[in-house]
């Protein structure tokens, strides 16, 4: 059984927006978790990939952007999206302190989600880690129209999971971009997988296909942070 949620609030400079926050037993890690600009926190992917990761022994936090809470389609300028990161990561850390602790507390996005938080770290936001679930380096069809410049500054480990045939990201440009930024950043292919890392022939329902990576996610984030399920 999944793990319950707890449905949250968030304050971003007088807007409310919605959260939902599970925790399982004894946590080793806390991920945060923002959507893509075409769907809210209640997406089936965010969903199963949210699950997953607390079957792992992570607690998660799900939110929207005020656009999304709003009903609006054209996502939240880069101020507003960052003071949402800003808010949801400081409210993950609130609840990882009123419950004892939960270890570090990592920032992932699926595509436009986790370029905010990229940009939210590149302004100062505190986050353990970056985990970008298809990052949109470029437009589909745009390969000139890079979004790289703020992630040479950082320096904080990141995983790129990516699929091979996401056209949001050519391959030989975001491997030189991943070779720039240095030894923090790993990429990942997901053989196959397009921008909602689909798999042409493979029959599988969002939730699935969320769920599915997870495993790499909870990898690279124990990886990193030297962590052991247990251990603060």
């Amino acid at each position: 059984m999944p793990d319950a949620e707890t449905q949250l609030s968030l304050d971003v400079d007088g807007t409310k927006v919605s959260a939902a926050y599970a925790r399982p037993e004894a946590p080793w890690a806390t991920v945060v978790v923002a959507h893509g600009a075409g769907a809210g926190m209640e997406h089936p992917f965010l969903r199963g990939f949210t699950q997953a990761l607390n079957a792992l022994g992570l607690a998660t936090l799900r939110f929207n952007f005020p656009y999304r809470e709003a009903g609006r389609r054209f996502p939240d300028r880069p101020p507003a999206a960052i003071a949402t990161w800003r808010a949801a990561m400081a409210e993950a850390a609130g609840q990882a302190a009123e419950h004892g602790g939960s270890g570090p507390v990592w920032a992932a996005g699926k595509s436009f989600g986790g370029r905010m938080a990229s940009m939210a770290v590149a302004d100062g936001m505190p986050a353990d880690g970056l985990i970008y679930l298809g990052y949109p380096l470029h437009p589909p069809g745009k390969p000139e129209k890079l979004r790289d410049e703020h992630l040479y500054g950082l320096t904080t480990p990141m995983l790129f999971l990516q699929g091979t045939r996401d056209t949001f990201a050519t391959p030989e440009i975001l491997e030189g971009v991943i070779s720039r930024i240095g030894p923090s950043a790993v990429l990942q292919w997901m053989e196959g997988g397009d921008h909602s890392f689909a798999v042409a022939g493979q029959k599988r329902q969002a939730d699935e296909v969320g769920a599915s990576l997870a495993a790499p996610v909870a990898e690279f984030i124990r990886a990193s942070s030297n962590q052991a399920p247990g251990i603060r």
